[in-house]
């Protein structure tokens, strides 16, 4: 069982984003200030949270 959950997060889809000066400037300083480890998890968490956020703002509502 833990193998069919491990083979379902393995990440295999690539996504390219580019930054221009001042948003790659931003980016490194606040993973400097907060010391974040891997710039790649901190922007897969920061994108998936914002998903998740504007998903549940839709998310119809009874009253």
């Amino acid at each position: 069982m833990k193998d069919i959950v491990k083979e379902k997060a393995v990440r295999k889809h690539r996504k390219t984003i580019l930054f221009n000066d001042k948003e790659l400037e931003a980016v490194q300083l606040y993973c400097k200030k907060y010391k974040v480890k891997s710039q790649a998890k901190f922007c897969r968490e920061a994108i998936i949270a914002t998903i998740l956020k504007q998903f549940d703002e839709d998310h119809p509502k009874l009253f």
